[in-house]
């Protein structure tokens, strides 16, 4: 009783805050990266994602083109007692041609255990970390990374955090065309990407298509695969994934959304198989926010929302997490725009570090459902303590790491009775046509 007292005032301290009084520093410079020749067999631009139960997606690009799609993987350093091989692509674009892509699905893996490996039989160590098996579970989040001198303060704060998996709605290298911005991107994050799984979702930066010419996400497609064919979808724009009593569904903001699409028939099946009892908490990770009272992107989420809040809400989703908009927004418990208790968490966290700069001009007067709003870089970080208590921080990049500018505890929408309450309604949904 005690505890939930203390919780329940923290949690009302907390939504009583608004727009920080703050002093935001000038912007940063987009990065330079020198030359740096590696052999043309070693792996470059390495990092991981989950694929599927106690699996994981190892992923570089080697120069050489002979280059096997060989992963070596072990549980001490240099005692690679297991292998994998998998599949490689590559891409042109215009006059550019990337490297070999390689893609190769290592496990099963043991959950909360460190694993070193090699990739293509060639080049340096890595070591990564799996995610563990129940709770807690600790996943940082940060959209619109780019790759400004705010990016590196973003990676470098991340880096100080204890977290199992980064989530990313979007933006990532910012690279516009510029097809070796994806090749600096790739060697900028490798450090974080390589060690921790990274699930990401598409922006509106890796569109890049050119009619007539070039498809659209070709790029990305082709170098950030995510475990789409594992949730039953046929986009690697939009799946679904589960860890540790956590079901997260990454929806393509860019991708046909409406009732007949192929997402919105995915998105229905996908919810119709999870299990609140195995994973109790429900998150949603898009790009384009749905409620977003920054002058920026104002109203760009609201045809998507028309279409999919209503099964979001059915569905009982405790939080949804969007980037695009360069600032950090959080909301109260809100559906169809007003408060409700059995509705989503929404917080906007497109403030990785972005050459865009920030979004600064909010509209007034701030709306009910929004409780802080402040133009700042930064990172967010939530940890689920258990299946009914979950811990949200955001902190902001000229912050030392112990300071936190915004944070609640959230109660899940299965303890509050809400999944029972809403069931009926969420089936009814999911058996229309």
């Amino acid at each position: 009783m005690e505890l939930k007292f203390v919780l329940t005032a923290f949690v009302f301290i907390s939504a009583t805050v608004t727009t920080a009084e703050y002093i935001r520093p000038q912007p940063r410079r987009t990065l330079e990266f020198p030359w740096d020749p590696k052999p043309s067999s070693h792996p470059q631009q390495v990092h991981i994602s989950l694929a599927g139960d106690s699996h994981m997606r190892v992923t570089w690009i080697t120069d050489d083109e002979s280059s096997p799609s060989v992963v070596e993987y072990g549980t001490s350093p240099g005692g690679y007692n297991c292998g994998a091989e998998g599949e490689s692509t590559s891409y042109r674009y215009l006059f550019y041609r990337s490297g070999k892509i390689h893609h190769t699905v290592i496990g099963p893996l043991e959950h909360d255990t460190v694993y070193f490996y090699r990739c293509g039989r060639q080049g340096p160590e890595f070591e990564f970390k799996t995610p563990p098996a129940q709770f807690p579970i600790t996943f940082a989040v940060a959209g619109d990374l780019g790759q400004t001198g705010w990016t590196k303060s973003t990676l470098d704060h991340i880096g100080q955090c204890k977290y199992d998996v980064h989530l990313l709605p979007g933006d990532l290298s910012y690279a516009d065309y510029m097809q070796h911005r994806w090749d600096t991107f790739g060697e900028l994050v490798q450090p974080l990407a390589s060690a921790r799984p990274w699930m990401v979702t598409q922006g509106n930066h890796e569109k890049e298509s050119i009619p007539l010419i070039m498809d659209a996400f070709q790029s990305y497609n082709a170098r950030w695969k995510m475990p789409f064919e594992e949730s039953g979808s046929n986009s690697n724009l939009y799946y679904s994934f589960d860890v540790a009593g956590a079901h997260l569904i990454m929806l393509g903001s860019y991708a046909d959304y409406d009732e007949y699409s192929d997402q919105y028939r995915w998105l229905k099946d996908d919810l119709s198989k999870v299990d609140r009892k195995k994973t109790p908490w429900l998150l949603v990770l898009l790009h384009v926010p749905w409620y977003n009272s920054n002058e920026a992107h104002q109203g760009e989420g609201d045809g998507m929302m028309a279409i999919m809040e209503p099964l979001v809400y059915a569905a009982s989703v405790d939080l949804v997490l969007a980037g695009h908009v360069h600032a950090y927004e959080r909301s109260i418990r809100v559906n169809n725009g007003k408060p409700d208790p059995c509705g989503a968490v929404y917080i906007t966290i497109g403030d990785g570090g972005n050459k865009e700069g920030l979004a600064h001009k909010y509209k007034n007067p701030q709306p009910d459902w929004s409780v802080f709003r402040e133009a700042s870089f930064g990172h967010g970080e939530l940890k689920i303590v258990n299946s009914t208590h979950a811990f949200w921080s955001w902190h902001r990049n000229d912050d030392d790491e112990p300071v936190r500018s915004d944070q609640l505890w959230i109660t899940s929408l299965v303890s509050s009775g809400c999944v029972a309450e809403k069931s009926r309604e969420l089936r009814k949904i999911l058996m229309s046509p």
